[in-house]
């Protein structure tokens, strides 16, 4: 086997020799035409003028590298150009810093393996190859990478230790992907004709007498063949038949009867597992569902290794699946726990899906879990904080679980240690990256409820005694826009009351009775409770006037406020009743009309906007959300803020009142539903529009003859901006929907079928996807005078782009946001990791998969009653801000409206605690009651 092994060297080495030949030869052909032909000069000048284009291309993927190394693609492109230029060394670098930053395929450590192999020529470039080999079956478990390693160390066994190496490597080879059911035998039958050609050197001549030290080794050898066969019959894999076949041939014995035992359960074994191997063939990658299926089989099963098998198969295909990743690294901290296998696990699933932070929170997890030093887990938090997260508030999740680890560390039996320091300075530097580099890419910290500082605040009090520092910075947080919360307020009394004194305590709830905005009954409460438990009598005096002015101000004003929702309510219920009446009138009149499609008739249209203006005449103005108190009950409130009392200026509000110029009346154009399929509808045309129906002929005079034009006007006369276009033929009305989005005086015009809903309800005019789409990225922060052009050229880098659209209101002008559609998930993801927080035109963009939240229409009754609603309002709005409205309505005049399941949000319960679940009457919260409450804390 010796042998063998040197002459395979030889053979790759006379193929070298062949190659080299080869190519001697043909520079001796390419000298004799260029001395010989005018064709040979042609032939070398192209070929050089290809050799500078390829180079040319080499230096700038090289520098594009030097500017962002993330780039993937541009990775590839140059391991593939330096490969076709034959240039080594430089391969060999690139491919090094790419194998730094990403895990590689199975093809590409294939190429590289097979590269470096033809070049080792000693035994130190022979462990080179080895300690590559040993890096690329870290990345994936490939069954082919594992056969090549095998093979390779073959030809080392002349070495010293060589077969004892190799026998290593195959037994490694076994347990990564010998339970592979389709690819695992190769590397089993490899095994077996390795350790047959042992057994051909050790056997004696024929007709030899073997001595007794030569018969043992070759018993031994003996014996070694038959566990391989053994052990392969007792795994479930493909064509065991033909190994059970090759087994019986081979042995001089019978096979027992426990091997055959064994090899027929494994038989039923694989009959389980054909359909699970049978769908992956015949699915089409990434095959997500297929894997998920055999997943769940495998883990009824309860064998860990083939559980782990199936977890890296999936995963060489879907290694972009952050839930994937997640659900084996989940497995594996909890069942296998081996610390190699779970570090490098978690380490290749950062690796993959870097802007995933739970992935990195788990890795954080594990390495304190198996106790790994200080150092590599505060690297791996800085290769976290440089990962490029989605959200703002991903940074305040990696920042709390450091946080949390730094107080593991820390012993708070000793007044002062290195660990405590550090975990003081981590906070400090923790604030200070979420103002100053969060905030500034996302406009928000991530943390509006302070998290990061209560934290800190309560280890200063709880561990270090310190409560002056937990109060220094309770301030902070009060000022930072929470002291309009009940919930904040009752934190930190509940700190100050468990570590503080009774003064602090009370000058805290005598803070929250005048700032708070949504519970003011619920310090109130707690107030007075303290008073009860720990005042004297001239403290429950004062605590009973400040509660009593406090709430009797908020009745007064939700009062007020209810008398105006009432008097708004009456109002609408009339107009509505009124408009109902008319309609019934005018039905009466015409019973033979047409019932409204999706777009307005003109004669409706006329009626309804008479309605409408007299209604709107009569209605009083509308107003922001929390305007629905008068400017001088807005200034009796107290906004002070902060635990030491700091005021802040209320805004002024003011309203502007527009009346539409008057017009001459217009005539009433009747609509007829049977040319609906040769009629399009054009809306969003600008209310100035001079001559609309000469204007209209002009744009649409390409798309056929057109019979008429229908211009809609209100009923003093005004243009409302919108019109029928009818075509003679039904081609011409779908050539004008082409017409689509084309600019009317500076304006984007919108076309659309002229569709009857009550006849069509599912008909829906709008194109574009409201769900969760991977492959297309929305784009914020742009600049207004970026175009299509512009935007394509940055994002063209990172995949194939199929369509860009720029997001305009209805007046034509940008928004600044854009939409950009790749061909697949991975680009889109690389190019959100590579492309968020970067600037266009001095512009901070930021990336994000599109995904649009989900809006909720209320009509305008609903949307009123919301406003002075005693349903308590959420701490934070849809996008993290804080509101400022304050709920109004007396106890007594309110319906229960909302759903009776509890949220909660910033801490605050969404639903009072003393309401009653049946939509009656909320009663009252006792001491009690609010009690029970503080004791949930």
């Amino acid at each position: 086997m010796a042998a063998a092994g040197h002459g395979q060297e030889e053979r790759e080495t006379s193929g070298l020799g062949g190659e080299e030949e080869g190519e001697e030869g043909m520079e001796s052909e390419e000298e004799e035409q260029e001395g010989g032909s005018p064709e040979g000069t042609g032939q070398s000048s192209s070929e050089e003028e290809d050799e500078r284009e390829n180079e040319a291309e080499i230096q700038r993927l090289e520098e594009q590298l030097s500017i962002n190394a993330f780039d993937y693609n541009c990775h590839l492109d140059l391991i593939k150009l330096l490969r076709q230029e034959g240039e080594l060394d430089r391969l060999r670098r690139a491919r090094q810093k790419m194998s730094e930053l990403f895990p590689l395929t199975e093809e590409i450590w294939l190429d590289w393996l097979k590269d470096e192999m033809k070049m080792a020529e000693d035994s130190k470039s022979r462990e080179t190859v080895y300690e590559l080999f040993e890096k690329a079956v870290k990345d994936y478990i490939c069954p082919e990478i594992w056969l090549e390693y095998a093979q390779y160390s073959i030809g080392g066994m002349g070495e010293e230790g060589g077969i004892a190496k190799v026998r290593s490597i195959f037994e490694r080879a076994l347990t990564a992907v010998g339970l592979h059911i389709t690819k695992g035998s190769s590397i089993w039958d490899a095994y077996r004709e390795f350790e047959n050609a042992i057994l051909g050197t050790v056997q004696p001549l024929p007709g030899a007498i073997p001595s007794a030290e030569q018969q043992q080794t070759l018993n031994t050898q003996l014996e070694r063949i038959h566990t391989i066969f053994k052990r392969q019959l007792g795994v479930p894999l493909l064509d065991m038949a033909s190994t059970y076949a090759e087994y019986e041939e081979w042995s001089e014995e019978p096979i027992a009867e426990s091997v055959t035992q064994n090899y027929k359960k494994a038989l039923k074994q694989v009959e389980k597992y054909k359909p699970y191997e049978e769908g992956l063939l015949a699915a089409e990658t990434p095959k997500l569902a297929e894997y998920q299926a055999y997943l769940d089989f495998e883990v009824k099963q309860g064998d860990p290794a083939r559980i782990q098998l199936v977890f890296e198969r999936a995963l060489a295909d879907n290694c972009l699946v952050p839930d994937l990743w997640a659900r084996y690294t989940q497995y594996l901290d909890r069942q296998l726990k081996m610390k190699e296998l779970v570090l490098g696990a978690h380490d290749r699933a950062v690796r993959n899906c870097p802007w995933t932070v739970g992935l990195w929170k788990s890795y954080i997890l594990a390495l304190e879990r198996h106790c790994v030093d200080h150092k590599p887990i505060s690297e791996t938090f800085e290769k976290a904080l440089n990962a490029g997260f989605i959200q703002a508030t991903d940074y305040v999740d990696i920042w709390q679980s450091y946080l949390d680890y730094l107080r593991r560390r820390v012993d708070f039996t000793k007044d002062s240690s290195k660990e405590h320091e550090e975990l003081r300075a981590a906070f400090v530097r923790a604030l200070d990256y979420l103002k100053q580099e969060v905030e500034e890419r996302f406009s928000e910290s991530g943390d509006p409820s302070c998290s990061i500082m209560q934290n800190w605040a309560s280890i200063e009090a709880r561990h270090c005694n310190n409560m002056q520092k937990a109060r220094e910075l309770w301030d902070s947080i009060m000022t930072r826009g929470n002291s309009k919360f009940a919930n904040m307020w009752l934190e930190y009394y509940n700190l100050e009351r468990a570590h503080g004194d009774t003064q602090h305590c009370r000058k805290a709830l005598h803070r929250a009775v005048q700032c708070t905005v949504d519970y003011p009954e619920h310090v109130c409460d707690v107030l007075l409770t303290l008073e009860r438990l720990e005042g004297s009598l001239e403290d429950w005096d004062a605590a009973v006037l400040k509660t009593e002015t406090k709430l009797s101000r908020v009745n007064e004003q939700r009062a007020k406020a209810a008398e105006k929702q009432a008097i708004l309510s009456r109002q609408e219920e009339e107009k509505a009743e009124q408009r109902k009446k008319s309609r019934a009138e005018k039905k009466a009149k015409k019973p033979k009309k047409a019932k409204p499609g999706d777009k307005r008739k003109a004669e409706d249209e006329e009626e309804d906007d008479d309605e409408w203006g007299k209604e709107a005449a009569e209605q009083p103005s509308k107003k922001h959300k929390g305007e629905d108190l008068e400017d001088n009950e807005i200034d009796e409130m107290e906004t002070e803020i902060g635990l030491f009392g700091r005021s802040s200026s209320s805004t002024n509000r003011s309203e502007a009142k527009q009346k539409p110029p008057a017009a001459k009346e217009q005539p009433k154009i009747l609509h007829n539903p049977h040319k609906d399929n040769i009629t399009v509808f054009v809306s969003n045309l600008p209310f100035s529009l001079s001559d609309p129906e000469k204007h209209l002929r002009k744009i649409f005079s390409g798309c056929g003859e057109i019979t008429q034009v229908r211009v809609i006007y209100n009923n003093k006369g005004t243009f409302r901006g919108y019109c029928y276009v009818e075509f003679t033929e039904e081609k011409s009305a779908l050539n004008a929907l082409n017409m689509d989005r084309h600019e009317v005086n500076g304006r984007p015009m919108f076309v659309s079928p002229c569709v009857d809903k009550n006849k069509n309800p599912e008909f829906k005019v709008f194109k574009y996807s409201t769900a969760l789409e991977k492959h297309k990225l929305f784009i914020s922060g742009l600049p207004f005078t970026c175009t299509k052009e512009e935007l394509e050229e940055v994002f063209k880098e990172h995949g194939t782009i199929k369509e860009i659209r720029l997001v305009t209101n209805r007046s034509g002008k940008p928004k600044g946001l854009a939409y950009v559609e790749y061909e697949n998930e991975t680009q889109a993801s690389q190019a959100v990791i590579k492309l968020d927080g970067t600037k266009i035109k001095d512009h901070t963009i930021k990336v994000a998969i599109s995904n649009p939240p989900i809006r909720k229409q209320q009509d305008s009754q609903e949307a009123a009653r919301s406003t002075t609603s005693m349903v308590p309002r959420q701490a934070y709005g849809a996008r993290g801000k804080g509101r400022t409205q304050v709920a109004l309505l007396p106890r007594s005049l309110h319906r229960q409206n909302t759903p009776s399941t509890t949220k909660t949000e910033n801490g605050t319960q969404q639903t009072p605690e003393g309401s009653s679940g049946d939509g009656g009457e909320p009663r009252k919260m006792s001491n009690a009651d609010f009690a029970r409450m503080l004791l949930r804390k």
